[in-house]
């Protein structure tokens, strides 16, 4: 075997691999005689088939298979001799020019980038802090009980959070248009249902008051025919209802969960969740920065094959996802190049963290994926079944194991980098701020 080497780019690499003739011919032959004892052929014993006929069918096949891993032995011989990380898969091209007696071939590759994260002294991460008290425990059970509205009939003029029934006619130059007509029509003001100018109308009628008037649809209208378009309208309201949201007792807390109805329970369970919820969002904001301080300080070449499979891993991804929600995707084309950007950035993200990881020993502890997993089983009614599960397969606990080692990479950057706290809402965190 003989070999050289050039460097075209910073990352990828051509070598050139000569493979003997003879050391193929003995592989070939070695091969016909391991089939023959098994082929089957009309005419013959299993095993007695003779080795001319052998080698007349499956020569061709022998021979492919005898210099792929030729090819593939002295690719992998020259590699490890130079001590090279190949990243992706070698492609590989038949070459001119063979000495006597030998098979020339060039493969071309990509290697790893050296990896040397920069400093990070200079580096802002800015964490948002924010303890749960009562105020938070409060808005967060006007919510749910928001979710679990009623509505009584009111006889009064409706008004924003009313839910009304409406006969309506809509006429486009004096004409009912498609989609444009209904009765006892329920819609409630200000959930965004209707247009606003047609919630505007309403807003302020009683129940067997009508009224007509003018309505422009925006441009963007989803029904292009009406798009722009101005039409009038005829409405009637039917009836009225005010909402009515459950009192915060013993029946809300058992419609909650809580089994006894005890509202202190139910107060101390929400506030658990939103700890838990006001963590996890801290730990994303924070990460999220730490990884693009990685990015900045570490510029470094990613190979293009890397990003090529995590492009196409996404797509494979995103395809699923479509399937699992009912569409067919044979109908909607997912192309691995709408991945490009998001797939370099995990890939470069992806090195930088390995070479941090083995660098100062980040690695996730038992004890520390132990605790991951219980924390998460909280949330559950039964903390220890979802404890089982993960511990059950292991790549259910690689996965574990995979954002326990995010979280010790997160802490050591941020030690490293200039962390400030910076006191938010609960409105800013949970993304309600207007």
């Amino acid at each position: 075997m003989e070999q050289n080497q050039v460097s075209p780019s910073a990352l990828e690499r051509r070598i050139d691999i000569a493979v003997s003739l003879a050391d193929i011919e003995k592989e070939v032959d070695a091969r016909l005689k391991r089939m023959a004892r098994t082929v089957k052929m009309p005419g013959f014993r299993p095993g007695k088939v003779p080795m001319k006929i052998v080698a007349q069918t499956h020569g061709g096949q022998a021979r492919g298979e005898a210099v792929g891993a030729a090819v593939e032995k002295a690719f992998g011989d020259t590699v490890r001799e130079q001590n090279l990380r190949v990243a992706g898969y070698p492609s590989i091209e038949p070459k001119d020019g063979a000495a006597e007696g030998t098979l020339a071939f060039s493969a071309v590759f990509e290697v790893y980038p050296e990896v040397v994260v920069g400093e990070l002294a200079g580096q802002q991460i800015e964490r948002p802090a924010l303890a749960v008290g009562d105020a938070e425990v409060d808005k967060t059970l006007d919510v749910l009980r928001k979710q679990r509205t009623s509505f009584a009939a009111a006889d009064r003029a409706a008004a924003e959070g009313d839910r009304v029934a409406i006969d309506f006619t809509g006429r486009k130059d004096g004409e009912v248009f498609e989609g444009g007509e209904a009765q006892d029509f329920p819609f409630v003001i200000g959930a965004g249902a209707m247009l606003k100018d047609f919630e505007a109308a309403v807003t302020g009628l009683k129940a067997g008051e009508g009224k007509t008037f003018d309505l422009t649809f925006p441009d963007d209208y989803h029904a292009t025919e009406l798009a722009g378009k101005t039409v009038q309208f005829e409405i009637t309201v039917k009836q009225v209802e005010g909402p009515v949201l459950p009192e915060i007792d013993a029946d809300f807390a058992r419609s909650l969960g809580v089994a006894d109805g005890d509202v202190a329970k139910l107060r101390e369970e929400v506030k658990g969740n939103l700890e838990r919820e006001v963590k996890r969002r801290i730990q994303a904001k924070v990460k999220e920065q730490v990884m693009n301080a990685l990015i900045a300080v570490t510029p470094i070449e990613v190979p293009k094959a890397l990003v090529q499979a995590e492009s196409q891993q996404l797509a494979d991804n995103a395809r699923r996802d479509l399937e699992m929600r009912g569409m067919k995707t044979k109908d909607i084309p997912v192309d691995p190049s709408w991945f490009a950007e998001q797939a370099e950035r995990r890939v470069r993200l992806g090195l930088i963290m390995a070479e941090l990881v083995k660098a100062n020993e980040l690695q996730a502890k038992p004890e520390q994926i132990r605790a991951l997993v219980e924390e998460m089983a909280q949330s559950y009614e039964d903390p220890s079944e979802l404890v089982r599960w993960y511990y059950a397969q292991p790549e259910r606990l690689a996965q574990a194991e995979a954002v326990v080692i995010e979280d010790n990479v997160v802490a050591w950057v941020s030690e490293k980098a200039q962390a400030t706290d910076k006191d938010v809402t609960f409105d800013e965190l949970m993304g309600n701020a207007g």
